[in-house]
């Protein structure tokens, strides 16, 4: 069986979650390659530490060119603040290395549109991180919309929903600072997640009407002090996509002010005939809507059995997040393998940009007050 050896560049929350996934690839069922991780980078000893209880890690350092410059190293996941994405993508691709790059793929629309040109003129295979589709109940939403069941499509409504900057006294980090996250706020921390289904199914919006929110504009710095908070908190998007020459509504949600939700990714799927929703909310539910004399919805408890890849996992247990990260993660390396077999893949170079066009697009919207064409994006970087 071949071996893909990984490498981590940001070894701490999600690259945590990598090294766990890729410690239980056993798990997957007659997955044709093995992958493991070999080597990580961070600039804090204390995060590499705890590395040490990996056994199949051979090399921790806090020089990422000197894990590049290791030979035995095929792919780079890379999970490092937004301001830094586009040197460290540069330098893997011009390492020969292939890469999982996280969202939002660059700080801003220019920084995105160059890593997608450098990913292309390499040849490197570079896919971008976007876990949530590969849980059984978004994988079932997209089947229902591809089946036709639904009718003509009327109306799309998705979302990324966090609670967790209610504290205010909450210190701040770099994703609350817009030198460090950009000046699209929460859309690059959460938007690549909201907008990965619709644009791969083909709904890709052409127009949008933004409210931004700065809504906590200082807070705690963590040692006594106060110091700004400056990115957009909560940004609502009220867009038009086209299906089947038809202009047809899609609002997209992401917020870090959203009472009572902790990590809550939805998406919702309305037609002429029928109707879609799901919320990782309560992971099991599948909703259906059915219309006949009357009109209703029908739950369906889902189980494990609806994730692309099968593992030993009964399909009686339900999924969580670590088991949609370790189906994104065996996502890349089956396409990068050629055996993705028609399964839902990771998030591309071309729709990382095109989810950068909306988040300009809508910068623009809230500043103007008006809506803004996302066409206008094409060859116009904000």
């Amino acid at each position: 069986m071949k071996t893909v050896n990984i490498g981590i560049i940001g070894g701490g929350l999600m690259g945590r979650e990598a090294a766990s996934a890729f410690g239980r690839w056993f798990a997957l069922n007659d997955f044709p390659v093995k992958a493991e991780l070999k080597a990580v980078c961070d600039l804090n000893e204390n995060v590499l530490s705890w590395y040490k209880n990996v056994p199949t890690v051979e090399q921790l350092t806090t020089d990422y060119k000197e894990l590049l410059a290791n030979p035995a190293i095929d792919v780079v996941y890379v999970a490092v603040p937004h301001n830094l994405h586009l040197e460290l993508y540069l330098d893997v691709l011009s390492a020969g290395k292939d890469l999982l790059a996280e969202k939002p793929f660059g700080i801003d629309l220019e920084a995105a549109v160059a890593i997608k040109e450098a990913a292309e003129k390499s040849g490197r295979f570079v896919r971008c991180s976007s876990e949530f589709p590969f849980l059984p109940g978004v994988q079932r939403v997209i089947s229902e919309v591809n089946s036709g069941n639904l009718g003509k499509i009327i109306e799309i409504k998705a979302g990324f929903l966090h609670a967790s900057d209610m504290d205010f006294n909450k210190p701040v980090n770099w994703k609350r600072q817009t030198k460090y996250c950009g000046e699209i706020g929460v859309m690059g921390d959460l938007g690549m997640h909201v907008l990965h289904v619709p644009l791969r199914l083909g709904w890709k919006p052409e127009l949008v009407f933004a409210q931004l929110q700065k809504i906590v504009t200082e807070r705690p710095d963590g040692k006594g002090g106060i110091v700004p908070c400056d990115t957009w908190n909560n940004a609502t998007l009220s867009t038009q996509v086209t299906i089947e020459d038809e202009a047809v509504p899609m609002t997209l949600e992401t917020k870090r002010l959203a009472p009572g939700e902790t990590n809550t990714w939805y998406i919702e799927v309305y037609g002429t005939q029928g109707g879609v929703k799901y919320s990782t909310k309560d992971t099991k539910a599948l909703w259906l809507f059915k219309m006949g004399k009357e009109q209703f919805w029908q739950r369906t408890d889902l189980g494990f059995a609806g994730v692309p890849f099968p593992t030993i996992t009964g399909g009686i247990f339900e999924t969580g997040f670590p088991d949609c990260f370790m189906q994104m993660l065996a996502a890349y390396i089956a396409e990068r393998e050629g055996v993705l077999n028609g399964r839902f893949g990771c998030a591309t170079p071309d729709e990382a940009v095109e989810s950068h066009k909306v988040f300009a697009a809508a910068l623009q919207s809230a500043k103007t007050k008006s809506v803004v064409n996302i066409a206008s994006y094409e060859t116009q970087p904000a």
